[in-house]
């Protein structure tokens, strides 16, 4: 028989509001009615409707290298909710795991199914490799396999030249993007450089990931457009550490990554300023750990002096409108997060988390 559904009951400060609220769940819904009986599990404090990781991978592992089964896939999805992410986009995965997509222990997943990547210019076996001519079929059937979004790869080191370079030509890039939207996707791309950049805006993306070649004009144009950035920070910060394997062989490159990740707080503080949706990732995964969205916003409002309010949000109800899966409103979804005190004060409260609610269901 089905496990009856307990009523439970929220008081708190409900950001970004400032006055006390009670709120009720009952199963995955919340109301502002009061429900006879409710278990109250938070008196006191402040709760966010969770916290998003706009950019995630829990479909690689360290070193790179593809999961091998849900459940490995399902274990890096629990480090993330267990540091109060409830909601995650993941940006591309080489295991497939629709079958996680409703599971009661997993956070709302946003599917990317497989990066698409020239071959030998992204890492080995997790895009899948493609021509010019076969991109735009592979965007489209990739958005058939994801769950709203699909994964380009529009530049990485090209050995021949000794530096960053455009994985494909602009025109390639806009007809796969025309594909992928046609097919009814999202479309998030992986771009470092100058060039690959502003190909994949002026095509018409929806989201840049990364970013560091981000120039004022196409910030400008983003702005314009609507187009999101997921600046990752907590990858970039990584950029050192790839430049100093690279010098040897590849000191143009490696002088290159050095540049773009002295620049890119400034780049990033400028889309802000011009009003650029920006988004929490922390590109976990790979070389990444799990469960850092916390330190990610951190780094946002101390390198690139996004205000502490406006991180927030943008890692919280706004990243989750913007996944589709909305806030903490009368017949919202029931996921939410508690602290003691106050994260608009202090972004490292967020590291904290003293309840957290998942689907209706207290996880801690």
């Amino acid at each position: 028989m089905p496990r009856e559904v307990e009523p439970l009951h929220v008081r708190a400060v409900v950001l970004p509001g400032d006055e006390v609220t009670d709120l009720y769940l009952y199963g995955d819904t919340v109301t502002f009615e009061p429900i006879a009986g409710a278990r109250t599990i938070v008196d006191g404090g402040f709760v966010l409707p969770g916290l998003v990781d706009a950019h995630c991978h829990i479909g690689i592992k360290r070193g790179s290298n593809p999961v091998t089964s849900l459940d490995e896939a399902r274990a890096f999805a629990a480090v993330d909710r267990d540091a109060g992410v409830l909601a995650i986009r993941d940006a591309g995965s080489p295991f497939p795991y629709p079958e996680l997509d409703d599971d009661p222990d997993v956070p709302r997943l946003v599917r990317a199914g497989r990066h698409l990547a020239p071959a030998k210019r992204y890492l080995r076996g997790v895009a899948i490799e493609c021509t010019p001519e076969e991109l735009p079929l592979r965007a489209a059937e990739q958005a058939e396999l994801g769950n709203g979004w699909i994964k380009l790869v529009a530049d990485w080191i090209d050995r021949g030249e000794g530096d960053l370079g455009p994985t494909y030509d602009a025109s390639v890039l806009a007809a796969a993007i025309d594909a992928a939207h046609d097919a009814g996707a999202k479309v998030a791309v992986h771009t470092f450089s100058e060039e690959a950049v502003a190909a994949v805006v002026r095509a018409g993306v929806d989201s840049v990931e990364h970013g560091t070649g981000l120039s004022l004009d196409l910030i400008d144009e983003m702005a314009a457009r609507g187009t999101a950035l997921v600046p990752t920070m907590i990858n970039i910060a990584t950029f050192d550490d790839i430049a100093a394997h690279a010098d040897p062989k590849f000191p143009v490159y490696a002088e290159h990554m050095r540049r773009l990740k002295t620049g890119f707080p400034e780049v990033v503080r400028a889309a802000h300023e011009a009003g650029v949706p920006i988004y929490v990732g922390t590109d976990a995964g790979g070389g990444i750990d799990h469960g850092l969205a916390a330190e990610e916003m951190i780094l946002l409002n101390e390198l690139a002096g996004i205000p502490t309010e406006e991180v927030i949000a943008a890692a919280s109800w706004r990243g989750r409108d913007w996944l589709g899966f909305g806030s903490l409103t009368e017949r919202g979804l029931a996921d939410l997060v508690a602290y003691d005190t106050d994260p608009r004060k202090d972004l490292r409260v967020l590291r904290d988390p003293k309840r957290i609610v998942l689907r209706g269901r207290v996880v801690k």
